[in-house]
C-alpha cells in the first residue's frame, strides 16, 4: 500500500480523506500546523515539511488558508520534488479561472503552480461545501434582515462526497485536471438561505441586493457553478437535515 501525505489533514475536507485512505489500508501522515508528528506551516517550510514528505508516494493538498496560500504551495512542492514524490493531488474551487475574487485568484495561482511543478499531478476543481454555506447564512442571520446578493446561484456539494472523490485520484495514477464535481442541484442562494432558516427555526426577511464589480457580475452569470456537472448525491436539505434535525415552523 501507498504511503501518503495530506496536508491539511486535521480540517473540513482532509480529515475525511485521512479516514478513507486509512480504512483502504494506506499509510496516512497528518499535516497540519498542531498535528504532531507532521506540525507544519506551510508557508514556512523548512526541515519539519522535508521530514514530512520523505519517503511519501503521493501527497494529497487539502491545506488552504486566507493568507498565504502560493506560499505554501510553492514550499510543498519545492519539498516534494527534493523528496521524489510521485504524485501531488491537489483540491481547488470551480470557478477560479472566471471568478474575479481574491480568494479565487489566489486558488488559480496555486493551480499554475501545481501544474507547472514537474511532478505528477491531478487537479479537482469542486463547487462549495454544504457547511460553507451554513457558516456564511448563520453570519448573515445575525442581523434582523438577511442580505443577500441579488440574482446569485450555488451548486453546494457534500464534503464527504469530494473527500471519497480525493481519496479514488490519490491512489491512482497522475490524471491532470479530472472533470469538475458538483452538487446536485444548482438553487438560487434565496432559496437555500431559506432552507436554511427552516431549519433552525429562525424567522428573517430576507433582502436581496444588487452588487457592483466584476466579481458579483461573474458570480450572477454562474461562474462558479459546474450545471453540467451534477454528480453529487446528497441535497442541502438533507444534509441540513443531518446537522440540525427535522424542519422547524417558523
Amino acid at each position: 500500500m501507498s504511503t501518503i501525505l495530506v496536508t491539511g489533514g486535521t480540517g473540513t475536507l482532509g480529515r475525511l480523506v485521512a479516514e478513507r485512505l486509512r480504512a483502504d489500508g494506506h499509510e496516512v501522515r497528518v499535516l497540519s500546523r498542531h498535528s504532531r508528528p507532521y506540525a507544519v506551516d506551510l508557508r514556512e517550510g523548512g526541515p519539519a515539511l522535508a521530514e514530512a514528505v520523505a519517503g511519501v508516494d503521493t501527497v494529497v493538498h487539502c491545506a488552504s488558508s486566507p493568507r498565504g496560500d502560493e506560499e505554501a504551495a510553492g514550499h510543498l512542492i519545492a519539498a516534494a520534488r527534493k523528496a521524489g514524490v510521485a504524485h501531488l493531488v491537489h483540491i481547488s474551487i470551480v470557478g477560479v479561472d472566471r471568478v474575479p475574487f481574491g480568494y479565487y485568484q489566489t486558488k488559480h495561482a496555486v493551480e499554475r503552480l501545481v501544474v507547472e511543478s514537474g511532478l505528477g499531478w491531478t487537479l479537482l476543481r469542486a463547487t462549495q461545501f454544504h457547511d460553507l454555506l451554513v457558516d456564511v447564512f448563520e453570519r448573515l442571520a445575525r442581523a434582523p434582515v438577511m442580505l443577500l446578493p441579488a440574482a446569485v446561484g450555488d451548486q453546494p456539494v457534500e464534503v464527504a462526497e469530494v473527500a471519497e472523490r480525493l481519496a479514488e485520484l490519490a491512489v491512482g495514477a497522475p490524471a491532470g485536471r479530472v472533470p469538475d464535481l458538483g452538487g446536485p442541484e444548482v438553487r438560487s442562494l434565496e432559496s437555500l438561505a431559506r432552507a436554511y432558516l427552516r431549519a433552525v427555526g429562525r424567522r428573517r426577511p430576507i433582502l436581496n441586493l444588487p452588487l457592483p464589480g466584476r466579481a458579483y457580475r461573474a458570480f450572477r452569470e454562474g461562474g462558479h457553478l459546474a450545471p453540467r456537472r451534477t454528480v453529487g448525491k446528497r441535497t442541502f436539505e438533507e444534509y441540513l437535515t443531518t446537522r440540525f434535525g427535522p424542519a422547524l415552523e417558523n
